[in-house]
């Protein structure tokens, strides 16, 4: 399978919670001591261009983040071999049904649903691994409506992508075609139908690695979010 096939042909998009900081205290978590992992189906993803579909009741956020697409399959990764796992990257955002989301996680219940809505990771073009220097340092912008909501930097994540990719092996198997969602920086917040969202990621030198565009409609049919 071509790794620039990724959103065709791959299994699952692993998602990482909580790995900024800053984006961990806006939500009033606590910092975590080890990666925090849920999954999402690759039925969410939505290519640039494209519309993210707001079930009707749900409060949706937009999260931003560094998507790392793998290269082969793995198990009990070490951390010093981590990096020959990465095929690539890509731009995505990881879409939050945020009012579902709070009343579930009051609950102690899984976050499946609050994130794994059809169209709720829009995703960028494939990145060949070559074009990217380094990692640990791309610059990450999302706006709505023109207006920067998020600008961060992957130098502030907690744990590393080779940190990541060795613990998530320790638990699951990592196959090629695979997404790693890495986390979000701070300035998460709502988007509504009608609004145009737009992303960036840029190297350390400002040169333009992705774009992201999409626009958030309403869902018609389907699920309705319904508080208790």
């Amino acid at each position: 399978m071509a790794a620039a096939s990724f959103v065709q042909q791959g299994k699952k998009i692993v998602a990482v919670g909580r790995n900024y900081s800053e984006h961990a205290k806006e939500l009033n978590n606590a910092v975590p001591k080890e990666p925090i992992l849920f999954l999402k189906p690759t039925t969410s993803y939505v290519p640039s261009g494209g519309n993210v579909e707001i079930p009707e009741g749900v409060l949706a956020h937009y999260e931003v983040e560094l998507g790392v697409v793998v290269s082969k399959r793995g198990r009990d990764i070490p951390e010093a071999e981590a990096e020959s796992y990465v095929a690539g990257y890509a731009l995505a955002v990881d879409m939050t049904a945020r009012n579902l989301q709070e009343e579930i996680k009051a609950k102690r219940l899984p976050w499946t649903v609050a994130k794994g809505f059809d169209t709720f990771t829009p995703i960028s073009s494939y990145i060949p691994r070559e074009l990217v220097a380094d990692a640990a340092a791309l610059g990450l912008v999302l706006k709505v409506n023109g207006t920067v909501k998020q600008d961060g930097n992957t130098k502030d994540m907690l744990f590393s992508i080779p940190r990541l990719i060795q613990h998530i092996s320790t638990i699951m198997t990592l196959e090629e075609g695979d997404l790693i969602l890495t986390g979000t920086p701070s300035g998460v917040g709502p988007v509504v139908p009608g609004d145009k969202v737009e992303c960036t990621l840029t190297d350390s030198t400002g040169k333009q690695l992705a774009t992201l565009n999409f626009n958030a409609v309403q869902r018609k049919g389907g699920y309705q979010y319904k508080p208790e």
